[in-house]
């Protein structure tokens, strides 16, 4: 079945959703904006205690990602990004959901063969190693430290 092309157009175009520019700015706007107030509140919490700019700088990050691990394993990510758009996807806290989401799809069908195999479809190996290998290095970094003071 051969399909004109105006008429593909116009079929595509017939059926896809319908998308408010502007409403989706505003709500990925403050939804963004939200997830990065609530880091700087994070930053300012932490500042509150006798830890340094650098380790500041790390737990802040970590603390968000996660919070999105959390809020992706209860069901409750799903709804704020449906709602808030690119505003929480393009924030680290989207980086946390893209990895933790395929795990949990594939849970049941195994730790090995589910979760170890399909955490990489979205995130990437690369990625994945490197947040574990940067948390490591933090844990050992901080010991050492505390160890020498």
């Amino acid at each position: 079945m051969k399909i004109e092309k105006k008429k593909y157009v116009q079929y595509t175009k017939d059926r896809s959703p319908k998308s408010n520019c502007f409403s989706d700015s505003v709500r990925a706007f403050w939804v963004g904006g939200s997830v990065c107030f609530i880091a700087q509140c994070f930053q300012d919490l932490y500042k509150l205690t006798d830890m340094k700019d650098e380790t500041v700088k790390t737990l802040v990050p970590v603390t968000m990602i996660f919070i999105a691990i959390v809020l992706t394993g209860i069901g409750v990510f799903d709804n704020i990004a449906s709602f808030g758009k690119a505003g929480v996807l393009v924030p680290i806290t989207g980086f946390a959901n893209a990895v933790v989401a395929p795990a949990i799809d594939t849970k049941a069908e195994g730790y090995v063969s589910g979760v170890g195999s399909k955490i990489f479809s979205i995130a990437g190996p690369v990625i994945l190693f490197g947040v574990l290998s940067s948390a490591a290095y933090g844990v050992i970094y901080y010991l050492v430290t505390a160890v020498m003071k």
